[in-house]
């Protein structure tokens, strides 16, 4: 998923306090590997959604949201490389659930597509932004780099709240949408740590325990919420 992420997410600090994750953790790889195949996937994604846009300034948006992700791709691959790590062998073990989530939320509506790229996106950034504040600061660096926005907020945020506005049809419908959203991510990211055994580990370094993963995930439902409601969808 790729990286639509609110201020607050981005400079909060973990509810949870543990000394930093050492750099040379093998889970780290694995974060960077997960983090660039969610980039190159909301890269084409957006793209391709950018079709649905009924005027040209929608199209430009969407793009240069999708050139922005391109580059947080570029900074992880060469992350991943300062490791030694190839990154396409690397990415492989998460195309799959990665995949499965972008197919179970293709947008059908020009509107659907805005709120996945404001909300949906965010899910995984606020999952991962908060791992990051016990991370290594090398490390932590670059995944806040690439978890930045994209841009455009403001755009979006009025195309959408303009048309709930007039319709509470299409706002009962986006309401929706974004909870199917919300569950498909924690679905995704916890058939993910499941799989992958380092950054699992990584993870619950990070967090503490699964008690602090299960409160990782409220929060998360917590931040989901608010994105909704700067949408109109509350």
């Amino acid at each position: 998923m790729g990286a639509e992420t609110s201020p607050s997410a981005a400079a909060s600090e973990p509810a949870f306090a543990q000394a930093p994750v050492p750099a040379d953790h093998p889970g780290v790889a694995e974060l960077f590997a997960v983090l660039a195949y969610g980039e190159i996937s909301a890269f084409y994604r957006l793209a391709e959604d950018a079709k649905l846009s009924p005027t040209l300034r929608g199209r430009v948006a969407l793009a240069s949201m999708a050139a922005a992700e391109m580059s947080h791709f570029e900074t992880l691959h060469a992350a991943l490389e300062a490791r030694g790590v190839e990154i396409y062998a690397a990415m492989e073990p998460f195309r799959r659930s990665l995949d499965a989530y972008h197919a179970c939320t293709t947008p059908s509506t020009w509107l659907e597509s805005l709120v996945k790229a404001h909300v949906g996106d965010g899910i995984a950034a606020d999952f991962y932004c908060e791992i990051a504040g016990t991370l290594a600061p090398e490390v932590a660096s670059v995944v806040r780099e690439v978890l930045a926005e994209t841009g455009h907020s403001e755009f979006v945020v009025h195309e959408v709240r303009t048309a709930v506005e007039k319709s509470s049809l299409e706002k009962d419908r986006l309401m929706l949408w974004g909870r199917r959203l919300l569950g498909e991510a924690i679905t995704q990211a916890q058939y993910v740590m499941a799989q992958q055994e380092d950054l699992a580990d990584l993870v619950i370094t990070a967090t503490g325990d699964l008690t602090n993963i299960a409160a990782l995930f409220d929060r998360m439902q917590v931040e989901h919420a608010k994105r909704m409601a700067v949408l109109g969808l509350h």
